[in-house]
């Protein structure tokens, strides 16, 4: 009786963690879900304010009037063009840095170096490159946001690929090497194939920081706004609801592109296995 006691004691605490476990999960994907969704619904309501439509209203008023707004697109497209500019400078930055800290002797100088970045905060990074750029007369432009960007990503790049590197073994490399490779020929043929994964999910971290990045652009801006800038001054000054269905169009692209994603990797898995 009094073994079976504690026994009994343990289980109903280890179902109670489980059951305060499943009510955490449950509320973080809420809190996680349900803001983007309620957009998504809202921008189906063909009516000025925001609010749920009823089925009877589902309407694409604002998608179909979408294109017609010529300052949205070109924030859009500023934004884009950015982003894949930041994407890949940054991606081959992280690759070399990556490189560098394999061979480095004081790796973690080299390491605190290329992360510290990532712990300035957005304002003060902004506004710093903002006064530097001035000093030789460089013109605010997508090119100056995309510098503070690259600033911005690269740490997370860094850290992103050098994770990839860490399965690499040195024998490999040493092998192509005593077999009279060079440093290129040993990058494309060994090292790029085994880490060409963290490479790809490191200019998708590049890009997606950079097309929702606020404050440093903010400082940086030129003539032409980036989409998060005029968001946030169109949501200020009351604009259309085609706000709503931008929003809701990248959202719906960004499901269909992560679907499609996880699909790949699992045919992938599947012919692998």
């Amino acid at each position: 009786m009094t073994t079976a006691q504690p026994a009994a004691d343990s289980s109903r605490r280890r179902q109670w963690a489980r059951r305060l476990l499943l009510i955490y999960a449950v509320g973080v994907l809420l809190f996680v879900y349900v803001p983007p969704t309620y957009m998504l619904l809202i921008s189906f309501n063909p009516g000025l304010l925001p609010h749920l439509p009823s089925l009877s209203h589902l309407s694409v008023k604002w998608y179909s009037i979408l294109f017609s707004e010529e300052r949205m697109i070109a924030a859009f497209k500023a934004s884009v063009v950015t982003g894949i500019a930041t994407a890949l400078i940054t991606t081959v930055l992280a690759v070399l840095a990556s490189l560098a800290y394999l061979r480095s002797v004081n790796r973690s100088l080299l390491f605190n170096t290329v992360v510290f970045p990532m712990f300035v905060p957005g304002v003060i990074q902004g506004l710093s490159l903002a006064i530097v750029f001035k000093l030789p007369n460089i013109i605010p432009s997508l090119w100056t946001i995309t510098a503070g960007h690259i600033l911005w990503a690269l740490p997370f790049a860094f850290i992103v690929i050098l994770t990839s590197m860490s399965a690499l073994r040195g024998s490999l490399i040493e092998a192509a090497q005593d077999l009279g490779a060079s440093n290129w020929q040993t990058f494309r043929d060994i090292i790029f194939p085994l880490v060409s994964p963290g490479i790809t999910s490191a200019a998708l971290f590049a890009f997606l920081l950079s097309f929702n990045e606020y404050s440093r652009a903010y400082f940086l801006v030129g003539g032409q706004d980036t989409l998060p800038i005029y968001m946030f001054g169109a949501m200020n000054a009351g604009t259309s609801p085609t706000i709503y269905a931008l929003a809701g169009t990248i959202l719906i692209v960004s499901f269909i592109g992560i679907g499609a994603a996880l699909l790949t990797l699992n045919v992938r898995q599947r012919r692998a296995a």
